[in-house]
Formats: C-alpha cells, sequence, structure tokens
C-alpha cells in the first residue's frame, strides 16, 4: 500500500507520550521514524503495564506509543554522539523532541544550530508552556496533570460541587501529539514552497485552552466562571447522563425537534408544552428539576431496552461503555481501531488503530514497536556508512549499545 509520508525521515528524540504521539501518528502514515534513545531507554519503557516479564522491551506503554518506528540508542553526553546526531540531522526532514526547553540547547542543538545544519529541517518542539514565553514559565516542568489542572480543564471536570477531577487519560499530551502533527504537516507543504523548515513551539498548555471553547467565551462575554457540571452540557439540556435499571446512558437532546419526540418516547408528552422545558434557554435554567424528571423514567428499563428504543426512533444516545465493551464492540472491530501486533518477546497482543482513514493512503500498523536499539547498526551502516569496526569501537566508547 502506498503511504503519503514515504520518503520524510524523522528523528525522534522524545520520551514517554506527547512527542512519541506525534511521531507514531507521521509513522502511522509511512514516515520513517528512528526514535533516538538514551542508554536506558525511553522512560516509557519503565511504564506498566508489562506483557510477561519486566525489562524494557515489554512495557505495553511503550508498545502502544512506538509501533512502526526504528530505535537506536546514541549517548548524547558524548561527543561522538553528537556528531551521529549531526549527521542525521542533514540527512533527515523533521526532528520531534519534548525534553525541558534549555536541553536540546545545552546538547548543542538549538534551532538556529539545526537550521544550520540543514535549512530544510522541521523542528518541532513540545513543553508545557512553550519556548516563546515568560522566562519564568519557560522554566517550569510539566506533566499532563500539570496542565490539565494549569489550563483550567481541571475546573470544569467532574460532579457538580465535588472536587477538581482530572480527565481519565492523558488529554494534554495527546492533544500536544495531534496538534504537532498539524503544524508539521503545515511545515512540510510551506517548505515545499519556500524550501525552509521551520521551529514549531508547541505548548500543552495552549492545546487544552484552546479546546475550552464554550468555558471560555462564558466567562469572557458574561463573567461567569465556569464550573464542573459532572456529565451535562452548560449550553444544551437535557445533554448528560442519566441513570437506567441496571447502569447509565447519556442522552444528547440538540433541538426542539429531537426534544419533543424525545418526551414521546420517553413517556412524558405532557413535558413538552410545560412552560419550564419550552425551549432550550428554559430547559437550561430548569435543567435539575428536568434531570430528576427524566431520570425517573429512565430507571424504569435497562440501559440495553432504552437502546433498543432510541435506535429504532434515531435519537442520540449511547451507553456508557467501560474498556471491556469498547474494545469488544463491533464497529470499533469495523473501523479496525483495535488491532493486533506480533510484538518480539511478548507475542500477539492487541493495541489501538490508527484514526487516520483516507481513502487512497490511510494510517496504517505494518510493524511492532522497536526493542530498545534494535535499528542501530542498520541505521549507522544504511544512513552513514559506519563501517563494522566503527560500530565496534562506539560501543566500547559507549556512544551506541
Amino acid at each position: 500500500m502506498e503511504r503519503v509520508l514515504s520518503g520524510i525521515r524523522v528523528l525522534d528524540l522524545s520520551h514517554v507520550l506527547a512527542a512519541p504521539y506525534a511521531s507514531m501518528m507521521l509513522a502511522d502514515l509511512g514516515a520513517e521514524v528512528i526514535h533516538v534513545e538514551p542508554p536506558d531507554g525511553d522512560d516509557a519503557r519503565e511504564y506498566s503495564p508489562y506483557i510477561g516479564k519486566v525489562d524494557k522491551n515489554t512495557s505495553g506503554y511503550f508498545i502502544s506509543l512506538n509501533r512502526n518506528k526504528k530505535s537506536i540508542v546514541l549517548n548524547l553526553r558524548h561527543e561522538k554522539g553528537k556528531q551521529i546526531l549531526r549527521q542525521l540531522i542533514k540527512i533527515s526532514d523533521i526532528l520531534i523532541e519534548n525534553f525541558r526547553n534549555t536541553t536540546m540547547e545545552s546538547l548543542g542543538f538549538s534551532w538556529p544550530e539545526i537550521q544550520r545544519l540543514n535549512p530544510r529541517m522541521i523542528y518541532a518542539s513540545i513543553t508545557g508552556f512553550g519556548h516563546n514565553t515568560l522566562p519564568e514559565y519557560a522554566s517550569k516542568p510539566a506533566y499532563d496533570m500539570v496542565v490539565q489542572a494549569y489550563s483550567g480543564l481541571m475546573s470544569i471536570t467532574g460532579p457538580e460541587g465535588g472536587e477538581p477531577c482530572r480527565v481519565g487519560n492523558s488529554i494534554g499530551d495527546i492533544l500536544a501529539g495531534h496538534q504537532a502533527v498539524i503544524g508539521i504537516l503545515a511545515a512540510l507543504l510551506y517548505r515545499q514552497k519556500s524550501g525552509r523548515g521551520q521551529h514549531y513551539d508547541g505548548a500543552m498548555v495552549d492545546g487544552l485552552f484552546a479546546t475550552l471553547e464554550n468555558a471560555v467565551v462564558r466567562y469572557t462575554a458574561t463573567g461567569e466562571v465556569p464550573e464542573p457540571l459532572g456529565t451535562a452540557s452548560p449550553s444544551i439540556t437535557p445533554f448528560q447522563a442519566f441513570p437506567t435499571k441496571d447502569n447509565w446512558i447519556v442522552i444528547a437532546i440538540g433541538n426542539q425537534k429531537l426534544w419533543t419526540q424525545f418526551c414521546r418516547v420517553l413517556g412524558a408528552p405532557q413535558l413538552i408544552d410545560d412552560p419550564r422545558f419550552t425551549a432550550n434557554p428554559q430547559r437550561n435554567k430548569n435543567r435539575k428539576i428536568l434531570a430528576d424528571e427524566i431520570s425517573v423514567r429512565t430507571k424504569t428499563k435497562t440501559t440495553a431496552e432504552w437502546s433498543a428504543i432510541f435506535d429504532k426512533e434515531s435519537l442520540p444516545y449511547s451507553p456508557v461503555n467501560n474498556m471491556k465493551e469498547i474494545c469488544e464492540d463491533p464497529h470499533i472491530k469495523e473501523r479496525k481501531m483495535l488491532v493486533e501486533v506480533d510484538q518480539p518477546g511478548v507475542g500477539k497482543i492487541k493495541i489501538a488503530g490508527s484514526p487516520i482513514h483516507l481513502s487512497e493512503t490511510p494510517g496504517d500498523i505494518y510493524s511492532p514497536a522497536p526493542r530498545l536499539g534494535e535499528h542501530t547498526e542498520e541505521v549507522l551502516k544504511g544512513l552513514l556508512n559506519v563501517t563494522d569496526a566503527e560500530i565496534e569501537a562506539l560501543r566500547k566508547e559507549e556512544v551506541i549499545n
């Protein structure tokens, strides 16, 4: 199958999640991604769950983020390791990293130096607060939990009146990875026109703040400080999870036609013309009262029974699936969103697939995550013409493993 980024080489100096997620998406689209790891490996190789024996090649966390990549080990504290990286920069298209702001410069790989080595290089950095910011922010370390709190996301997440709550996945990292890919692809398009590379300065806080749409404008337009509402929407009612006889079901009634239809299906046509609920502004104002009216009725049937009814009526809804339910869901199977890879040293394992469904050049999984340093010799020999004797000397000097 043709891959749209075939011929594009990525140097992936990243670790853990945000930037590895970005390089994985590029790899899914066919880019040659060379994951440059330190001698001890990417930090993610230490993260659970482990599959079978515990070592640097069996971390399920690492496996799920590094498919389709090559792994080389370079000791960038050693001058010979830096020299190898300089040579690779000269023949590559993209460099991705998510170190603290000063790390690349301290290693001798500032953006001006990378430009000097390769004016066509697209250099993508992902940090918590970005490079181009006030000095006191540029130096702040950040993990996903930190940026979820700082961005304001945590203040509007969780049960109404409850404690601040983290989103259940590392959304700050994942969004930063997605946004980096958009920036990188835009920079590639610009390079086709201009011949020049660019520096993508990604900040996890920016990425989350940019997605807070309604919460931001509610504050800037009205002065109201939004608070968590559980599963409820601050703008549309009813638009939340309701209890059923055996579980929960999300019901999303986004317009007046659906409201009328929903009331009839619910067996409560009297709610249609109730002055407290006649239009969305009234329903928003009386959200708690309406939620009680709906909950009394949704509790009379199981989630499966309501699902059958809502399917028949084409109403927007969803059961609140757990991981077992969604991983076994026929839609996920049909969309190839859960794929099996044969991971060396581990065996067959299922991981999330690529969401990039292009008609001609879709994202694809064509190789498992690499073992630590698996491709060091291949890359050095194939790309830099390093001899066996030179490789052995580099190994003895602990430049490579």
